[in-house]
């Protein structure tokens, strides 16, 4: 009777599966912290290695230049320069889903030959808008050997080149973006003085000039149309 109503006693070969699938494995903390960490410097990962760093430049110099501190709102400029940086990435994405992310999901490669395989043509990607003189700045700062080509340089000194090049792109895009803006300024300034209207600051009537010029113009189809044809 007794026998009848004991709980059955597990088999000794199943406590060590169950172990084994209970039991987080050594490695597990390490995954999340990585993955967390991809997290939060995904932001940033995003800026260096996309052409979002010049659009947004571009787009903070425009809005400086037309007078309107808050439009368009950042939100709406990061989704705008995101989008742009979607079409002008797709070649470069498409490479790597043919080269990488096929072959592995086919089992034909390892995770670290995916990773070595699919960052060549983000490599070439950043190699291409690049200077030279930037990349020699940061090869001579990481003390590296002058490579035969330039492709044989790591993603530590690409990078950080990339980024200065696209700065340098943007900021020179800009300044011709404001020149026009600048001169109606100054137009404003200088009839608004002449007329004896010393209590109305010139920005408020210039900016109304400045926007309705823009919207003229078509300046947003004008402007995305040449961010694209810069790439």
């Amino acid at each position: 009777m007794v026998a009848a109503w004991a709980s059955p006693v597990p088999s000794p070969s199943l406590i060590p599966d169950l172990n084994a699938h209970l039991r987080p494995s050594d490695s597990t903390p390490w995954t999340i912290l990585f993955v967390l960490t991809l997290i939060t410097l995904l932001p940033a990962i995003l800026m260096c290695m996309t052409p979002l760093v010049r659009l947004m430049v571009v787009f903070h110099f425009l809005r400086q230049a037309l007078g309107t501190q808050t439009a368009p709102s950042n939100p709406t400029l990061l989704g705008l320069g995101l989008m742009m940086t979607w079409f002008l990435m797709t070649p470069v994405l498409t490479q790597v889903d043919q080269q990488a992310l096929e072959p592995f999901r086919a089992g034909q490669i390892t995770g670290w030959e995916a990773i070595g395989k699919g960052s060549a043509p983000v490599k070439q990607y950043l190699l291409h808008y690049a200077r030279e003189k930037d990349l020699a700045l940061f090869a001579r700062a990481g003390e590296i050997a002058r490579p035969n080509r330039p492709e044989d340089l790591p993603m530590q000194v690409v990078l950080p080149a990339y980024v200065l090049s696209e700065l340098k792109a943007g900021f020179a895009i800009g300044a011709v973006l404001f020149l026009p803006f600048l001169l109606i300024d100054i137009v404003t300034a200088a009839i608004t003085t002449s007329i004896g209207m010393f209590q109305l600051p010139p920005v408020v009537v210039s900016t109304p000039l400045k926007i309705l010029l823009f919207v003229m113009v078509d300046g947003w189809n004008l402007l995305a149309s040449s961010l694209l044809k810069s790439f």
